[in-house]
């Protein structure tokens, strides 16, 4: 089986709704959903984050974890 990457999501997103995520928008909405996630080494502190999903991008992130599997539509 395939690991879904940050890359894989990306991509995704750039075919269906064409704009590319920033890997901290990821890591962001993998957190707020409960997935372990490292701390990057750029990152300051873990208690806060610099760059975190913009609103208007965080339903296309979802829709890549759901198109992924990584979730299932009840857990938004």
């Amino acid at each position: 089986m395939h690991t879904i990457t940050y890359k894989d999501i990306q991509e995704w997103v750039k075919r269906t709704f064409a704009f590319v995520p920033k890997t901290c928008w990821i890591a962001h909405m993998k957190e707020s959903l409960g997935f372990p996630t490292r701390v990057a080494s750029n990152r300051l502190t873990r208690e806060f984050r610099t760059n975190p999903c913009p609103e208007a991008r965080r339903a296309a992130i979802l829709a890549a974890f759901m198109h992924f599997d990584l979730i299932r539509s009840e857990q938004k």
